[in-house]
């Protein structure tokens, strides 16, 4: 898909079944990320080893007030935050007749990637932000925070049916690119960093340049970024000529993942910037239309555009 960089952005939960009759959270309090301990979720039993399809028993119904979340396995490092990119395995229960809904990530194709950036069900990002990368984490979500006041007929949840969700976090990629920082040529566009680091980029009053050229903003230590590989980015493009952004996942909530090379999901000069990077490197990359979107353009992009894109390189799958 080469219209959009946003539109490959984090895969999910049993796709459309578990995301398409959620609701948006009715309130701000109701979309907060986070959940600590209580009686319901301290009343979900978990057996199965730690990667594995975990099996969980509870009463029925569990009736939670709010999201609640028990740690069964601990993990390590630092809880997740909102924006956050995981790989997790999960199994989702009916909270009111202990029926299981659905699993994933548990079989030959392996752990997800989910995003903690508040998507419909708030439930799974309140799951995400009270884990470690190792946590398996016991999550009971009501029904605001769920499939809303709708429920969803097709999976059998009434509009008062809570959920249980077990989810296994078997990798967490950081936020944003931890490397070293390099000096960069003159006449380059300058990038400072909010204290998130969220770029900000001023474009140089400048015809743009006809080559693709790049730098390396920060050296990351981490593995070498391979043709046919799928990585996970944080990033913001700009339009050269008009300096403002057209896309970034920044915005998006969310890193995406994509793979790059023959076979790549982006525009050539994307793929190109990041192939021989290594994980935690930050680049920036000046991307003539014809490594670009050319002639055509899309929505967001003016036929003939140059881009500049600042890309952090957060691993690889």
């Amino acid at each position: 898909m080469r219209s959009s960089l946003a539109l490959i952005a984090t895969a999910g939960l049993v796709a459309v079944a578990l995301t398409g009759c959620a609701s948006t959270p009715a309130s701000d309090e109701a979309s907060s990320p986070g959940a600590t301990s209580g009686r319901s979720s301290e009343a979900v039993a978990v057996t199965g080893d730690f990667g594995e399809q975990p099996k969980a028993s509870f009463p029925t119904p569990l009736e939670p007030t709010e999201s609640q979340c028990s740690v069964i396995v601990e993990g390590t490092g630092p809880v997740l935050a909102e924006g956050q990119l995981a790989l997790v395995g999960f199994a989702v229960y009916n909270g009111a007749t202990g029926e299981e809904i659905a699993t994933q990530g548990f079989d030959e194709t392996g752990p997800v990637p989910i995003a903690a950036n508040n998507q419909p069900m708030v439930g799974f990002t309140k799951a995400l932000t009270c884990a470690r990368e190792g946590s398996r984490v016991a999550v009971v979500i009501p029904p605001e925070d769920g499939f809303g006041p709708n429920g969803n007929p097709s999976l059998q949840v009434e509009p008062t049916d809570s959920l249980v969700l077990v989810m296994d976090v078997t990798r967490a990629f950081p936020p944003r690119a931890d490397g070293t920082p390099q000096l960069t040529r003159d006449g380059f566009p300058a990038v400072v960093l909010a204290p998130d680091g969220r770029p900000g980029i001023t474009v140089p009053k400048a015809d743009a340049p006809e080559e693709l050229q790049q730098e390396t903003l920060l050296e990351g230590s981490g593995e070498v970024v391979e043709d046919g590989d799928t990585v996970v980015v944080n990033y913001t493009g700009v339009l050269w000529d008009e300096g403002t952004v057209f896309d970034s996942s920044w915005e998006n909530g969310a890193p995406a993942t994509f793979t790059v090379g023959e076979d790549a999901q982006v525009i050539p000069g994307f793929s190109k910037a990041i192939i021989g990077q290594k994980v935690g490197s930050q680049v920036g990359v000046i991307i003539p239309p014809a490594e670009g979107y050319g002639d055509q353009g899309n929505a967001q992009i003016p036929a003939g555009s140059t881009l500049f894109f600042v890309i952090d390189i957060l691993g690889v799958i």
